[in-house]
């Protein structure tokens, strides 16, 4: 399969590799940058020096084959019985009064059946088609078994150059169902404590009362769910680098809970398997314009030794019924684990 590194991002294709780095203060010597951000760890910065739009083939010639693993070859990092204790802990923390809201987790994986069809790009081909997405993209950087597909809906920050100064835009999503009929007042609940939360992280690096929420739970249609969405607002102060907007904003709040703090630490004692790139960040910064688009990396899977992940989770509260957030994990999981276990074939001119 293809070996050259590439990305896409933002409906715009990246090339011609210039350089990678895991120190966000290099975003200072500009560029136009495409991110993956780890939910922990270090940062994969990927410096490119072409970008093209992506037009109607989303994969880009360069795409080699993918053939993904059956439905019935993932694996869980948590069954439903742990994760329904995992759940009732939670609760029993909130009863306690230490935390209002935690995200909780699990990491799916299974092996890949042939090494040789095995290019995320491919595999971004198959989620655009099957499973599109407003944030879609991938990064591919071989020689250093990275690769990771993103097919998120949750817009974590933009940052936007106008008149007024640079704008942070966040949209939060909190509440998740079938259709509109199955949201509820937790969800609702649930998207409103985010929003405050998402509110208070961008405060610290915005204007003293520039920071807004121009839209609260509106619902949002995507492929075999809907959820809940809100937009916060904020205007940067002046001299705000990347590492200070990360400082203040990072990990994304709906996929910690509230207060973050407590949830950190509620997350680090359940969760049996690293979250990795899933609940991290994706997407790009042009360090030359101060502008970012960034995704919060769920609905990504990332591939690593030959074997492919991917993380569900769901939103905890007090109202929380535990079997209906395990269903709700299933929910966010299945079509994307279905459309992964396909098979794209790529070019034929590729090399093998």
């Amino acid at each position: 399969m293809t070996s050259a590194a590439s990305a896409s991002v933002g409906g715009w294709r990246a090339g011609d590799l210039l350089r990678v780095d895991d120190d966000l203060r290099v975003l200072a010597d500009g560029g136009r940058w495409v991110v993956a951000v780890p939910y922990a760890g270090d940062p994969v910065l990927a410096l490119f020096g072409s970008w093209a739009p992506e037009g109607h083939d989303v994969a880009g010639s360069d795409a080699g084959p993918w053939r993904g693993p059956a439905v019935e070859a993932w694996s869980s990092s948590c069954e439903q019985a742990d994760y329904i204790a995992g759940v009732e802990r939670v609760r029993e923390a909130i009863a306690a009064g230490d935390v209002y809201q935690v995200n909780l987790c699990r990491i799916l994986a299974a092996e890949m059946p042939d090494p040789q069809a095995a290019d995320v790009a491919g595999l971004h081909h198959l989620l655009a088609e099957g499973n599109p997405a407003p944030f879609g993209g991938f990064l591919r950087l071989p020689d250093l078994d990275v690769g990771v597909v993103c097919a998120s809906p949750e817009l974590f920050l933009s940052v936007t150059e106008g008149d007024g100064g640079r704008t942070v835009t966040s949209g939060p999503i909190k509440g998740t169902g079938a259709t509109e009929a199955d949201l509820q007042d937790k969800d609702r609940a649930e998207n409103v404590m985010i929003v405050d939360l998402v509110r208070n992280d961008l405060s610290r690096v915005s204007r003293p009362g520039s920071v807004s929420v121009p839209s609260l739970l509106r619902v949002e249609e995507h492929p075999g769910l809907v959820h809940l969405v809100s937009t916060v607002q904020g205007r940067l102060q002046d001299g705000t680098g990347w590492a200070d907007l990360f400082g203040a904003a990072f990990p994304p709040g709906s996929v910690t809970g509230a207060p973050k703090s407590s949830a950190l630490r509620i997350i680090d004692q359940l969760e049996t398997a690293p979250r990795d790139y899933y609940c991290g960040a994706f997407g790009w910064i042009d360090a030359d314009t101060g502008e970012a688009e960034l995704a919060v990396a769920i609905r990504t899977f990332w591939l690593r030794d030959g074997v492919l992940r991917f993380g569900t989770g769901a939103g905890i509260t007090w109202g929380s019924e535990a079997g209906a957030e395990w269903a709700e994990t299933e929910l966010k999981a299945s079509r994307l684990i279905s459309v992964a276990s396909g098979s794209w074939p790529g070019t034929t001119d590729m090399e093998s």
